[in-house]
């Protein structure tokens, strides 16, 4: 059956999403606050600006109306960059009935929360769902195959988007972990910047084995006491995804770490880039949600001190190497 849904969010990814809503036969309507670059959009047929060389279906709505964005719709899906989430939420306070179906696709933190607890308490919602694990945007509007997770408390809810995503390439899984499944997506954006920035530095496969594997330990040491299940992190919103956004040229967080290890600063990168590389966003808060529950996360503390303190890359790395001797695998 045909379903009748929005996007809230008109960038790469929510595009991609609405792709295969589309290709399910879903009636699909894409959201953005721009209404000249909205108008362009569907002029041209193409989301030149976040997901270039891709042609949109005739029959994939566009609009920068928020009446005509929630009038009669089923379902919501909110891809909304963790930088902007509370504005542009709150412009649709009262325009989504608290009974309806939402969930929330970015993959962030804001002052220390999840982005699905920011969704659910802006628009007064009953609950929540939120979709994370390896998926570049790219590839997903591509149709290249890719699995998910898609996680609440509510199983029921998961199942819902479960089968409104599900199709050939683009296989979901469910969770009622959303702690764990919101925390992976959001943490490995931090780690994946550190990788970049080994790259940058020119080192090897080994440093980006490191830091990989160690960064895993903090996701789950800090997921864990935030109230996620350990186990979450060994799966797709996991190691799933760190070792995607780690390794690929097609990395927006591996890319602007790279840039960083190179020489170029962060105000330089980002006034250069289209698209938000949430683990500049998120390197804060993640630091700060650590040293609030008291979890050591070395690796997202010295890309914190890179990014907004000024650190010299090589001694953040030289730092890390030089950290007390610890067994493997370590007890928190």
């Amino acid at each position: 059956m045909a379903h009748k849904i929005t996007i809230i969010g008109d960038g790469g990814w929510g595009t991609a999403l609405g792709l295969v809503l589309q290709r399910n036969g879903h009636q699909v309507c894409m959201w953005g606050h721009e209404a000249d670059y909205i108008e362009e959009v569907r002029k041209r047929g193409e989301n030149s600006r976040y997901l270039p060389g891709i042609s949109m279906p005739a029959d994939l709505r566009w609009t920068s109306d928020l009446d005509e964005a929630t009038r009669g719709r089923d379902a919501f899906v909110v891809a909304i960059p963790s930088k902007f989430y509370r504005p542009t939420l709150e412009r649709f306070v009262g325009k989504i009935p608290k009974t309806a179906p939402v969930i929330t696709v970015s993959k962030g933190l804001l002052d220390d929360r999840r982005l699905s607890e920011w969704c659910q308490e802006l628009l007064g919602l009953e609950q929540v769902a939120a979709l994370s694990g390896p998926s570049h945007a790219e590839e997903v509007a591509k149709g290249s195959p890719t699995a998910v997770t898609i996680a609440s408390p509510n199983h029921e809810l998961a199942e819902y988007f479960q089968g409104l995503f599900s199709e050939n390439h683009f296989r979901v899984y469910t969770s009622t972990d959303i702690v764990g499944v919101e925390l992976g997506g959001a943490l490995k954006n931090v780690i994946a910047i550190a990788a970049g920035i080994s790259d940058g530095l020119g080192f090897g496969d080994n440093t980006k084995a490191a830091l990989i594997t160690r960064g895993l330990a903090e996701l789950m040491r800090l997921g864990a006491a935030a109230g996620g299940q350990a186990e979450t992190f060994a799966g797709l919103s996991g190691v799933g995804d760190l070792i995607v956004t780690c390794g690929s040229k097609l990395s927006r967080n591996r890319g602007f770490g790279e840039r960083i290890g190179k020489g170029e600063t962060m105000e330089e990168i980002e006034a250069s880039m289209s698209m938000i590389a949430e683990g500049v966003f998120n390197a804060r808060t993640a630091r700060n949600l650590a040293r609030h529950l008291k979890v050591p996360v070395p690796i997202t503390e010295e890309v914190y001190a890179v990014l907004y303190e000024g650190k010299d890359p090589r001694k953040s790395l030289e730092d890390l190497l030089s950290r007390d001797p610890k067994p493997e695998p370590e007890h928190p």
